[in-house]
């Protein structure tokens, strides 16, 4: 099977905060406004539906010198689907997104699939995962989750959704905090 990309070497004392889902009206603009007071980029994994839908939020994340990576244009469930259905939804995608990265909507990916999708993307998962969108997880225990395992190098998932919004809206600023207090620098992926 193809690499999947889980952290980042550990030099320059760099993390790499990433998004999931969006852009999402309101949520997508709080964040970037967030990430701007400490100077700090991020990785968008948008679904190109939603990109389609709201251009201007897509364009306001390039603009801010963030990243945006491909995580499909429907957020599909790629293992129960096929290989050449899979492949055209984020190829589709593709054409709105424009870009060489690539997450599969729930961490989850079959070997044909990672190994068609490497052809042409970098396949980027994380080390940390918050669990925002997780309605049984309290906000405190989503800052937990990413205070207590994040190190140089590692990739921290976060959601720009609705559904992510109540804990993700606690946990970012206070996690950004952290970073800045630990000489952590919130960079965007480059593969």
């Amino acid at each position: 099977m193809p690499s999947l990309i889980w952290d980042m070497p550990e030099e320059d004392n760099c993390v790499y905060l990433t998004f999931d889902d969006g852009p999402t009206p309101g949520i997508t603009e709080w964040i970037i406004e967030e990430l701007a007071k400490y100077d700090a980029k991020a990785t968008f994994f948008c679904l190109g539906k939603n990109a389609e839908q709201y251009p201007d939020l897509h364009k306001l994340i390039v603009d801010n010198g963030h990243k945006v990576g491909n995580h499909t244009y429907s957020h599909q469930k790629g293992w129960s689907m096929s290989l050449e259905r899979y492949i055209e939804d984020v190829e589709f995608a593709n054409s709105i997104l424009h870009t060489d990265l690539f997450r599969p909507p729930y961490g989850r990916i079959t070997p044909s699939q990672a190994h068609r999708l490497s052809e042409h993307y970098n396949l980027i998962m994380w080390d940390v995962l918050s669990r925002d969108y997780s309605q049984i997880v309290s906000p405190k225990t989503c800052l937990r989750n990413v205070t207590k395992y994040v190190k140089s190098g590692s990739i921290v998932v976060f959601h720009d959704s609705y559904k992510s919004y109540r804990n993700m809206r606690y946990a970012l600023p206070r996690t950004l905090k952290f970073l800045h207090e630990k000489g952590l620098k919130c960079q965007v992926l480059e593969i």
